[in-house]
């Protein structure tokens, strides 16, 4: 490539940012790290009645979260209306564009009589060729002049040269009467000036395309390359929505995903390099190119995401995993806002507990034991394994406990089989009553591993309790 690469993510900020535009977003950045490049990020906000300042942040802290970092922006397309005003006067004394009065009734009107005529209902070109005085006090939106004949191709990188008859294209409005610009019209000036050289976007706007090749044409800006990819569709192969489930990147976050696992999977929805499934971020960098970019539809398949978040939760280190389930244990009401715990103290359950839990939100409830000072217990659970035939067991595991300057594993585990073995019963009859009174439920790590991660003096504490529980219930 002879020009440094400089792609850019533009979203609207009218409502969350969904996995559909974190992959859009994805794949710039891949191919902008990927070349050496610039990723520019640009808030398409023109659309003053639907977009949101709550969106921008969430858009932000979206971004932020999956680790998709910017080299410049985030631009607002509303702080830069004189540059877009300068760009319509150019085209208007240039001849390219022109002033239309046509009002809304006439503009229906139009509509109509072409569609009885079984006609395209396109404007009819009524102002093109006006002379004559201005109407007095009458409004009037500005037309680009779009060329009536022939036919516009737009590269595309994926899917070849796309053609389309300008007959289709009417003469499409670039300022509106109220003195704002149109989608097409910024997004052209906006990466003429920021010098994008290629717009790697979803194919639902591959029709924009013609319309914007046009201006780029007319406003003498090279136009950038083109790539247009491939929709994410449901498991219905309808297109992604919210009936499909969470959508929002966050709202990934916040059940319990990690980033990494959630950019891996979405990098490979329409991307692929050989049968790997699982990638570092460097890997991804280092291999990513739009010639290993399907254009057919990828399907958004949950249990895969799932399965991709659980290999991750198994192999992050233990004090990077607990950077992430901090806030879900504020969140789950498992730890309170402003704890003060370090990572490293936050880290110590989750070698017991990461080969299973699929989702950190499952982690951080079978974690609950460990950093809630009350426990909540399974009421089910505790009347049936903590009884009064359980109790001299329950002291005895209590006393050999105590006796132990040092725990560790091996004398934990001969202490445990010493007392079963003494009782005639199974391990399991001793161990899963002492488990539900150190968790409060039948289900967490390793009884021993539970012993070990509470210490003596918890462990003591908790036991002492339940022997007390059992006593007051006679």
């Amino acid at each position: 490539m002879t020009d440094p690469v400089r792609v850019r993510f533009a979203p609207s900020p009218t409502g969350f940012l969904h996995v559909g535009g974190v992959r859009t977003a994805l794949f710039n950045w891949l191919y902008a790290r990927h070349y050496g490049g610039q990723f520019i990020l640009r808030i398409e906000d023109t659309d003053a009645s639907r977009s949101t300042e709550e969106s921008i942040e969430e858009i932000l802290a979206s971004m932020k979260w999956l680790g998709l970092d910017w080299d410049e922006g985030p631009h607002r397309q509303t702080k830069r209306q004189a540059l877009y005003r300068e760009k319509v006067d150019q085209l208007l004394n240039e001849g390219k564009a022109y002033p239309c009065f046509c009002t809304p009734e006439e503009l229906d009107k139009k509509r109509e009589e072409a569609q009885a005529k079984g006609l395209k209902p396109k404007y009819d070109g009524t102002c093109r060729n006006r002379s004559g005085a201005t109407p007095e006090g009458a409004a009037s939106v500005v037309r680009f002049k779009a060329p009536q004949e022939g036919t516009v191709t737009v590269r595309d990188l994926l899917r070849g040269n796309v053609v389309f008859q300008n007959e289709e294209l009417d003469d499409f409005i670039i300022l509106r009467t109220d003195g704002t610009p149109t989608y097409n019209f910024v997004v052209v000036v906006d990466d003429g000036d920021m010098g994008i050289t290629h717009v790697i976007r979803g194919d639902d706007h591959l029709s924009n395309s013609p319309k914007q090749a046009l201006l780029y044409d007319g406003l003498d800006i090279p136009r950038p390359e083109f790539a247009h990819i491939s929709m994410i569709l449901g498991s219905d192969k309808t297109r992604l929505s919210k009936r499909h489930g969470a959508t929002s990147a966050l709202a990934y976050r916040d059940m319990g995903y990690l980033p990494d696992a959630l950019v891996n999977y979405l990098a490979r929805l329409g991307w692929s390099h050989g049968d790997q499934e699982i990638f570092t971020r460097k890997e991804m960098i280092e291999y990513f190119s739009l010639e290993s970019v399907t254009t057919s539809a990828a399907v958004f398949n949950p249990e895969k995401l799932q399965w991709l978040n659980q290999q991750y939760i198994q192999n992050t280190p233990p004090v990077d995993l607990a950077r992430h389930l901090a806030p879900i244990l504020v969140k789950e009401g498992i730890l309170p806002e402003g704890h003060g715990l370090s990572l490293e103290e936050i880290a110590k359950p989750i070698p017991s507990l990461n080969q299973r839990a699929e989702t950190l939100v499952e982690m951080a409830q079978k974690s609950a034991f460990y950093f809630k000072t009350e426990l909540e217990f399974d009421e089910k659970a505790r009347s049936k394994f903590l009884t009064a035939e359980i109790k001299p067991h329950l002291e005895k595991i209590a006393s050999g406990l105590s006796e132990i300057n040092v725990l560790e594993h091996d004398s934990v585990e001969t202490l445990f089989k010493q007392v079963a073995e003494e009782a005639g019963l199974k391990l399991g009859k001793v161990a899963q009553p002492v488990r539900v009174a150190l968790t409060g439920s039948t289900t967490s790590p390793g009884i021993y591993d539970v012993v070990l991660l509470l210490g003596k003096d918890t462990t003591l504490k908790r036991l002492s309790e339940m022997i007390g529980f059992i006593k007051s219930r006679g």
